[in-house]
């Protein structure tokens, strides 16, 4: 029998305390990066896919294992060279002398939160075995398929400076990734007390806590999929997507030049999802336009295919979704 709308809100109210108290189990062990914490707790509980951008030494190896401890999950950190194999993600099958048999040996892949370190330095074959286990959740070794681990996540981390030696991810594959984070330098705060965390001898020895078992997750999860989405906001986002493909439709005229490609109906339904899970960590039952607002450069970011006219203007997907946002009309 479906929840009536006041039960729901009831048991958002009650789960919103529970992710309260993961985020400052987080926030205890990494200091700052509020926003890419939720949009990790987020693509948590959406079961969506995520592609991290910063530079070396944010903390984003240290973000995502303190995130899986804290739920008791399994986290596995895999570090992209040119020279990886798929069987060194997915998983290969092992001679056994004694019984003259081929035993499957599961590769690193089986994770409830995977970290894919530096993921554009691995090769076509490399990212299409990844590929195969973001979209179906699956891996394949030999003639058996292995289901993976609920929930499961992989979090992609690229290098915005050094294009050496890395292979440019195919559309396809940034496609898939629910959303594309930015982590930013911390603040001069910030960066203080993680100097004190560094020279105290003890903050090594305080453990992270599980403060959410991973089956409350699920179940938490299960809830932030019953907020609501008024008509009203489907079509808002529905023409904010529209509007990465036919710009002039949009009074926009100015963005075609620098738009080779806009966004795909993944993005719309990776921007309904994430707006909800926004709203659901917010408290709320329901989505309102900021929550769609708030997610948008995240969700559409990564999608925007744009011109070598834009990229010789200095135009950025960041700034294309600003001016969209500001002329599509707000329900």
């Amino acid at each position: 029998m479906p929840l009536d709308q006041a039960e729901v809100s009831a048991r958002i109210s009650a789960a919103h305390e529970t992710i309260a108290r993961l985020r400052q189990e987080v926030a205890r062990v990494v200091i700052g990066q509020h926003t890419i914490v939720d949009r990790l707790i987020i693509a948590l509980l959406i079961r969506g896919h995520v592609l991290v951008e910063g530079l070396p030494g944010l903390a984003k190896t240290l973000l995502v294992k303190t995130l899986a401890a804290a739920i008791h999950g399994t986290f596995k950190r895999v570090q992209f060279t040119p020279d990886l194999l798929p069987a060194d993600i997915t998983g290969t099958q092992i001679f056994d002398p004694a019984g003259r048999t081929f035993n499957a040996r599961l590769g690193p892949i089986f994770a409830n939160l995977v970290l894919a370190d530096e993921i554009n330095r691995a090769p076509a074959k490399v990212q299409s075995a990844l590929l195969e286990a973001m979209q179906e959740r699956q891996v394949t070794i030999g003639d058996t398929s292995y289901p993976l681990p609920e929930p499961f996540v992989v979090i992609a981390t690229q290098n915005p400076i050094e294009h050496e030696g890395t292979y440019a991810l195919p559309e396809a594959q940034t496609d898939r990734f629910v959303m594309k984070l930015k982590v930013d330098y911390p603040t001069a705060d910030e960066e203080l007390r993680i100097l004190g965390l560094y020279l105290d001898p003890t903050a090594d020895a305080v453990p992270v806590q599980r403060v959410v078992p991973i089956e409350e997750i699920e179940k938490i999860a299960r809830l932030s999929a019953s907020v609501h989405v008024d008509e009203r906001l489907s079509h808002y986002i529905v023409q904010i997507v529209s509007a990465t493909r036919k710009p002039a439709e949009f009074k926009l005229g100015s963005l075609e030049p620098h738009l080779a490609y806009g966004a795909s109906p993944r993005a719309t339904l990776a921007l309904a999802h994430v707006a909800k899970g926004y709203a659901f960590i917010q408290g709320r039952a329901y989505v309102v336009p900021e929550d769609v607002k708030a997610v948008a450069h995240d969700v559409l970011r990564h999608r925007l295919v744009l011109s070598y006219e834009a990229a010789a203007e200095g135009v950025t997907p960041d700034r294309i979704i600003d001016q969209i946002l500001n002329v599509v009309a707000v329900p």
